[in-house]
């Protein structure tokens, strides 16, 4: 996809072409929804989409330490509410990427430092600015969830196999169906052998639960814990799995059908199964 556009130009709308605004949640802390957020925004602004990563957590920011952005910050969210600067001069271009940026939290401030309405008029502020935008929602479904959702038109819940996590985001689905809004799901931290012997739920089970679309299974993977540290989103290693992953996900947003790759191979018995069925 090719796209030539500078980041902080503005009027970007041709025809009815609309900004998408997607809240990453899920409910419970720890499922990787930060990881999720940089990865995916930073395969959108590869594939040529005007992209800003909001971080709606006051008080306990992390998205820029994820992207390597902490030493740049000037301005945030809450400042932008508060009219204490214009809304692109808090915005944070990534430099490795043409057009990527991050709207950074308040760290310290508290949660109700900003209120929906005023969260929902700065994100809606950035339609000028970007083709999507995702928000970084914090874990539960208090204060800081209902910003986040209050700026959004879509949802993209997080989670991983485990039972404490599919509670949280069934849970988080509900309140978002009361919105209401479209709704897609990502599986994170696919463990295929734990699922094999049983000790993970496999990801049909947690789609029948969750009953959401699925748009993207992730693997457990170490090594995204080291590009965490690092700052660098793993969709910059070309020969890192995760990358093609990441980059898929991206692309059913956008609308193409893809397959969903599985990492559950088939046990003696579904392939005899199968065999039977189709023979």
């Amino acid at each position: 996809m090719e796209r030539s556009s500078s980041f902080l130009s503005v009027k970007k709308k041709v025809g009815n072409v609309s900004t998408r605004r997607i809240v990453v949640t899920s409910g419970k802390g720890g499922v990787g929804k930060t990881t999720t957020t940089a990865n995916l925004g930073a395969a959108l602004a590869k594939r040529g989409h005007r992209v800003v990563l909001v971080d709606a957590d006051i008080g306990l920011r992390n998205l820029d330490l994820v992207l390597g952005l902490e030493k740049r910050i000037v301005f945030d969210i809450v400042e932008v509410a508060e009219g204490r600067c214009q809304l692109r001069q808090a915005l944070i271009k990534d430099k490795r990427f043409e057009s990527l940026a991050i709207l950074p939290a308040a760290q310290t401030r508290e949660k109700e430092a900003i209120t929906a309405e005023q969260f929902a008029k700065v994100i809606a502020g950035l339609d000028e600015f970007a083709d999507f935008v995702l928000i970084d929602c914090p874990a539960g479904i208090e204060t800081g969830f209902r910003n986040a959702v209050a700026g959004a038109k879509e949802a993209l819940v997080v989670t991983t196999p485990e039972v404490s996590a599919i509670r949280d985001a069934d849970r988080v689905i509900g309140k978002l169906l009361e919105v209401p809004m479209p709704i897609s799901l990502v599986i994170n931290r696919l463990r295929p052998e734990m699922v094999r012997s049983g000790d993970m739920l496999a990801v049909e089970d947690v789609c029948e639960v969750l009953n959401a679309t699925l748009v993207g299974v992730i693997p457990d993977d170490e090594e995204i814990i080291d590009t965490t540290n690092r700052g660098e989103p793993i969709v910059l290693d070309e020969s890192n799995r995760l990358r093609t992953i990441y980059d898929k996900i991206a692309r059913r947003l956008e609308g193409e059908d893809i397959p969903i790759t599985s990492f559950e191979k088939p046990t003696f018995f579904k392939r005899l199964i199968g065999a039977i069925t189709t023979g």
